[in-house]
């Protein structure tokens, strides 16, 4: 899994039919650190993000079956979480705290 920050959305009137309804957004990949990481993709949202949220995405195979009430669709990049709040300390160790967050699965 990766870190991403959305950073809006892309509208497609035409998909491939299992994947209609499926929100697609514009995402920045992020570093250990939060740097940015290479150029803008497009993930599709499974967990109702929103723009500058900080988000935790999944690719390859991982990505398609993420999609709910599907089997497979040809999807590489999908948002699977979002991070309420993260704790990294000086040595490089991860500190998570889980918050009460306001989207659907949280």
């Amino acid at each position: 899994m990766i870190f991403g920050r959305v950073r809006g959305v892309a509208i497609s009137t035409i998909k491939y039919p299992d994947m209609a309804g499926c929100r697609l957004l514009v995402v920045q990949p992020l570093n250990s650190k939060l740097e940015p990481v290479g150029g803008l993709q497009v993930a599709v949202d499974v967990v109702e993000a929103g723009e500058g949220d900080l988000c935790v995405m999944a690719r390859s195979r991982e990505a398609a079956l993420a999609l709910p009430d599907v089997k497979f669709v040809p999807v590489d990049l999908a948002l699977v979480g979002l991070v309420d709040e993260l704790q990294v300390r000086p040595d490089g160790d991860f500190d998570f705290t889980l918050k009460v967050g306001t989207a659907r699965y949280s």
